[in-house]
């Protein structure tokens, strides 16, 4: 099953490989928007057939000029629907329509940069003549195409916007969807609303109707099973079904030994009372009896992916005949595993992931159509408590690719205290970082425990923010914060005996350590 939204008013976002096309699409339904990502090789009467009323051209790695690169039907621009190019696509708009595009002189803009615009294109209306923009790009336009005007530029890109008014195209060489960009919301506003009549109809109580209807109308008086990890996602589908299927909802939670401090009692504690069947599965030794001795990363995911099934599957026979298999996978899994008809990014382990001899009859998925912040918010309506619904991202393997080396139970423990210390002490501050765990690298350091010498654990704190998780700064806490958080660790964590901060970006390095 796949939950149908009710969408009266669409806008397309059609994805040239760049990594911000769900930040584009994500900001378009929070403007109360309804969007949806498409490959863009889309046929122009496939467009037509969806009736959208605007269009966005996102960015891409790729020269539009060279033999490969992604191109785009040229009759999407003949359709009469607004069009919005975004850096590759604006590149791309040129390129179809007779402009040129050449390799920018001094070999690019990356960062931010002064853009000087021009106040008559409507994409620009109410803005201030000169904004700072994210620029990155090393291709420029360097004629328009006849009928458009250029409408921005910088010191060193004379075209970095432009637009054909009477066809309704427009295009901008900077990325409007990133905070970097000085006004990027009033770009979007004046496309969204002023340029393609958006009436801003799009609200999630009407995705939480629709589903409702949709549940009740699939799956009938029959049973519904639920993996259910304890994330934000798992936890939301499993609330949204058993409003829609009082009863009718049993719910796995495979414990893995790997959570966080006390979320394995919280979640039990937020299911167990529900109106549905909840099982905890003490699976810890089991776990930590198949990861004896992996050390390399990706080897600890795919030990603990392949338990995870062979767990759930050993469940699901015990419970008899149960139809449907319930999951909680969203659009952006859908997206990056290729669901979407996009380029396949990675195989996601809601997409797919089980094996296919579990017997069911049916996968349902109702939260395929939504991204997380909806999610979230869907959450909330539901009734499920701030912890739950605001849960920071957790990789699917939890504590184990936070421990560097082999995954003991001593390690687990120690990791368990500090990062629940760590978690406290900055969720005290008023302005918090996005995410912010504690990390056991696997290494000791000589230290002094009374009078006695000490060979303990070096614990490493990782706080950053961040937008939308593809790009991070580490974020810079206070100093009384970071030594009441290294105070308490190595005075209330038996084992830990150093704490170090980690200071790194993303890029170079990703948020997590493993």
């Amino acid at each position: 099953m796949k939950t149908e939204q009710v969408k009266n008013e669409l806008v397309l976002v059609l994805d040239f490989g760049g990594q911000y096309k769900e930040l584009i699409a994500s900001g378009i339904r929070k403007k109360h928007v309804y969007s949806e990502i498409k490959p863009g090789s889309i046929s122009a009467q496939e467009i037509k057939e969806l009736a959208p009323i605007g269009i966005v051209l996102t960015g891409g790695p790729r020269s539009v000029y060279k033999t490969g690169a992604p191109l785009c039907d040229p009759g999407i621009f003949a359709l009469g629907i607004p069009v919005l190019g975004i850096c590759y696509g604006m590149q791309l708009m040129c390129h179809m329509l007779g402009g040129t595009v050449s390799p920018a002189k001094g070999g690019g803009e990356y960062g931010r940069t002064r853009t000087h615009l021009d106040s008559a294109c409507p994409l620009f209306k109410g803005m201030p003549e000169s904004i700072t923009a994210l620029m990155s790009h090393f291709d420029a336009v360097s004629s328009v195409p006849d009928g458009f005007k250029p409408a921005g530029k910088t010191r060193s890109c004379q075209i970095a916007a432009m637009y054909d008014q009477s066809r309704r195209l427009y295009a901008v060489q900077f990325h409007p969807e990133v905070k970097h960009t000085d006004s990027g919301e009033s770009i979007f506003d004046n496309f969204l609303f002023d340029i393609c009549g958006a009436s801003g109809d799009y609200n999630i109580d009407d995705y939480i109707e629709t589903a409702v209807e949709s549940l009740r109308k699939t799956v009938g008086k029959e049973k519904v099973l639920l993996a259910l990890s304890g994330g934000v996602d798992s936890s939301v589908c499993a609330a949204l079904i058993e409003k829609a299927l009082p009863g009718q909802l049993t719910c796995v939670f495979v414990d893995h030994g790997l959570m966080r401090k006390n979320e394995g009692d919280q979640i039990e504690a937020v299911f167990g009372s529900r109106a549905l069947d909840f099982i905890r599965v003490d699976a810890a030794d089991r776990f930590l009896s198949k990861l004896s001795g992996v050390t390399e990363p990706e080897k600890k995911r795919k030990t603990i992916g392949e338990e995870f099934i062979r767990v759930f599957e050993t469940q699901s026979r015990a419970l008899g005949d149960i139809p449907y298999l319930a999951q909680g996978t969203i659009y952006p899994d859908v997206i990056e595993s290729g669901g979407s008809s996009a380029a396949t990014i990675k195989s996601h382990h809601n997409v797919g992931g089980l094996p296919e001899n579990v017997g069911f009859s049916g996968i349902i998925e109702p939260l395929r159509g939504l991204f997380k912040d909806e999610v979230r918010v869907l959450g909330r309506k539901l009734g499920l408590p701030d912890y739950l619904v605001d849960r920071q991202p957790f990789p699917g393997p939890g504590l184990a690719v936070r421990i560097l080396g082999e995954v003991t139970y001593e390690k687990l423990e120690v990791l368990r205290e500090a990062d629940a210390i760590v978690r406290e002490e900055i969720d005290r501050l008023k302005n918090r970082p996005d995410q912010y765990f504690a990390v056991l690298p696997g290494i000791r350091t000589v230290g002094v425990v009374g009078d006695e010498r000490a060979y303990d654990y070096v614990i490493g704190v990782r706080a950053v923010t961040t937008a939308d998780f593809m790009t991070a700064e580490y974020t810079p806490l206070p100093h009384r914060v970071l030594g009441k958080i290294s105070s308490r660790i190595s005075n209330e964590v038996k084992g830990a005996g150093r704490v170090v901060y980690d200071i790194s970006g993303k890029p170079p390095a990703t948020v997590e350590w493993e």
